[in-house]
């Protein structure tokens, strides 16, 4: 039976990854965001000590887990007006992405709005609950349909394009004169190299009101935590208890012990700041051999990615990339605005990282 989804993009680039593989001194493999830094010692220490409880967690989360995330949500982006029942941990956030226009009640045939290049879940969601997608980055490409839901994603997977407070605004304002919700992945927001990110659930963007409004956050890429599957929502009170409701029919609950781990990487920045500055390496390394090699970097202000070009198909860029043994993501994975584009990720050990330039210099 046909699932009426596209094909999953990963299970198309098995040639490119081989091609990468057969490289004398072994693959680059960029083309995924994973984490591959250790988990910092006192994130496991904390995940040890909760595993000792043998009920079932709810599925609302510790209170500590709530305002754990309310004081970081506080302490690292300057959001204010939240509280525990502000939040709601999730099992990954991919996951929910998934699930949300579902779970928020979206109808069969309503709109909803994607990044027009974007992270393929918005869109599997879409069409999991039955909805209609369109492409648009501003309410003048959206023009006078009415959407149920909104997507935004500032910083951008793939291109780290970011989003101004005002331009967020404009989204904010115009969806609530329509009843639209307005849901933002923010799962880089704390991987901002240039310039400054804000959240949708910021002063400046929203005027403290978080009605209509969901932020999703992740601890995979700043905690090193993909492998917990650890992440929440904030906003809007009546959104996160609808969820909350739905989620508990459906026994979506984060393991106890994750929400031990999670407690502590909320609670500590120190760790963040130490990755961050990894990736900071990382990225200058690899965007000085790219513009050297000959690509031209687009946006890219923050997040784990260069959203680069030769000026051709993503296909043959990525071709010509995995001959050299490194393994990139196409930019048609995206949409079809992300047909001339490769994705890079960042996400490479410091050795792996350092043979890719080598390569790249060489040319």
């Amino acid at each position: 039976m046909s699932s009426g989804l596209p094909d999953f993009p990963w299970d198309t680039i098995a040639d490119a990854k081989a091609a990468a593989a057969a490289h004398p001194g072994g693959i680059v493999d960029l083309s995924v965001g994973t984490p591959v830094d250790p988990v910092d010692p006192l994130i496991r220490k904390a995940l040890a000590a909760s595993s000792e409880f043998p009920g079932y967690p709810a599925t609302v989360g510790t209170r500590e887990l709530r305002e754990s995330a309310v004081g970081a949500l506080s302490r690292r982006f300057g959001i204010t007006g939240l509280d525990e029942s502000s939040i709601l941990p999730v099992v990954g956030t991919k996951e929910v992405i998934a699930g949300l226009p579902a779970q928020i009640g979206v109808p069969a045939g309503d709109l909803v709005v994607i990044p027009e290049v974007a992270y393929p879940t918005y869109e599997v969601g879409a069409l999991l609950a039955g909805a209609q997608v369109l492409r648009a980055d501003s309410v003048d490409a959206i023009g006078d349909r009415e959407p149920a839901l909104i997507y935004l994603n500032s910083p951008s997977n793939p291109t780290g394009r970011v989003q101004s407070a005002a331009e967020l605004k404009v989204i904010v304002d115009w969806a609530r004169e329509r009843g639209a919700v307005v849901v933002s992945d923010e799962c880089y927001l704390g991987l901002t190299w240039e310039g400054s990110a804000h959240s949708v659930l910021h002063s400046d963007v929203c005027g403290g009101d978080h009605s209509g409004l969901i932020a999703v956050h992740s601890l995979s890429k700043v905690s090193n935590l993909a492998s917990y599957r650890a992440g929440f929502l904030a906003g809007d009170r009546e959104l996160i208890a609808e969820l909350l409701a739905v989620r508990k029919h459906a026994g979506m609950i984060v393991p106890f012990p994750i929400q031990g781990a999670t407690v502590a990487a909320l609670n500590d920045d120190a760790h963040v700041d130490v990755q961050r500055e990894r990736y900071r390496v990382r990225r200058d390394k690899l965007r000085t051999a790219l513009l050297g090699a000959g690509f031209a970097i687009d946006h890219s202000e923050a997040g784990l990615y260069l959203w680069a070009t030769r000026g051709e198909d993503s296909r043959t860029t990525q071709r010509w990339l995995a001959e050299r043994g490194i393994l990139v993501a196409p930019g048609d994975f995206y949409g079809p605005a992300g047909a001339r584009h490769v994705r890079i990720a960042l996400t490479g050990t410091d050795e792996r990282i350092d043979a890719a330039v080598e390569r790249l210099v060489r040319i």
